[in-house]
């Protein structure tokens, strides 16, 4: 039987809410499934001390390496890291890092076949580069490389010949050319940001909004939509996250509200289109991807933008898809296993 083993930081699996889901339903798919931590991995003897769900209580018990590793949190600590690396070099792992968002960007735009779907954008290292891209599109967006959640996203638009109307967080202001240029000296100082053409992708009233395309690898190792959905801004925001104050409805509904008669060809284009490039992706890495959360803008003419790719993307908020998520999760570990041992 197969042993899947889901590695975490927390020591808690009742601190991790999905902890109960996966193994419920690795139960339910006839597989053998623990919990654990880096810290309780004994690399001498190939043994871990983790924990197994039984009658609904979380036991503690000693288990032999697993077959596979669910790797369900992030990067390990410096003090961890080499029992991580130990079983990475041993054990198939599900889920890979696919970088921060100017490698994700560059990769797509090196690879030219969905290059056309990229927004414009630049890493901002200097102030120079700033001015030439508000020139050429009037209104732009920065953002954190390494942010989440539509934290630390800026809109700037060019007010005129030397004045920029600015949107931080919801706070708006007006700066000349000095003010704006002291502002981003210092900005491009504190961490690094990536600019990009603003891209309108708004509702018939006026509030922005974005798709999530969360996609899985299957029990057959086949990419799959798990769901979409439409996430919506509140009126004046400038991004359409969960994390802002956002929103999410039934994309049916959704897209019955907004697109009219041609709601469903649409469902279908984004279900291909989440799909396709799901493959696509998949192929510019060396190690295989497992799950995805594809952001995608749509503008008046209906083109499809692409925002961001997640690697790690939480579960809609409106559903209740964690069994979903997990039976995916678990067909594909399972997959994993039978796979490496041919």
């Amino acid at each position: 039987m197969t042993l899947i083993g889901m590695l975490h930081h927390r020591k808690d699996p009742n601190k991790v809410k999905k902890a109960y889901a996966y193994a419920s339903v690795a139960k339910a798919e006839g597989v053998d499934f623990f919990y654990f931590t880096p810290g309780k991995v004994n690399i001498k003897q190939h043994k871990i001390l983790g924990k197994a769900l039984e009658n609904g209580q979380w036991i503690q018990k000693e288990f032999p390496f697993p077959d596979v590793i669910y790797n369900a949190s992030y990067l390990p600590s410096e003090k961890t890291r080499p029992i991580y690396d130990y079983l990475y070099d041993r054990i198939p792992f599900t889920s890979h890092s696919i970088g921060d968002k100017l490698s994700v960007y560059t990769r797509i735009k090196k690879a030219k076949k969905y290059k056309d779907y990229l927004i414009p954008f630049y890493e901002l290292t200097n102030v120079q580069i700033f001015f030439d891209m508000i020139k050429r599109y009037q209104k732009v967006i920065i953002k954190p490389l390494s942010g989440h959640q539509g934290g630390g996203i800026v809109f700037i638009e060019r007010d005129g010949t030397n004045r920029y109307k600015m949107n931080d967080a919801g706070l708006e202001s007006s700066m000349n050319e000095k003010q704006m240029s002291a502002w981003l000296s210092h900005k491009v100082q504190e961490q690094n940001y990536v600019i990009q053409q603003f891209i309108t992708s708004q509702t018939k009233s006026g509030h922005v909004f974005d798709f999530r395309l969360h996609v899985q690898k299957n029990g057959q190792g086949k990419w799959v939509v798990t769901s979409i959905y439409p996430r919506i801004g509140r009126l004046g925001t400038i991004t359409s996250n969960m994390g802002s104050g956002g929103y999410s409805t039934y994309l049916d509904i959704f897209l019955q509200q907004e697109f009219d008669d041609s709601w469903f060809d649409t469902k279908k284009y984004l279900e291909q289109f989440a799909i396709n490039f799901s493959n696509h992706f998949d192929s510019l890495y060396d190690n295989e991807l497992d799950e995805l959360g594809i952001d995608v803008g749509m503008d008046a003419s209906h083109k499809l933008w692409l925002f961001e790719v997640n690697w790690r993307p939480g579960p809609p908020n409106i559903y209740s898809l964690e069994l979903d998520v997990a039976k995916n999760t678990i067909q594909y570990a399972k997959y994993l296993a039978e796979q490496n041992k041919r």
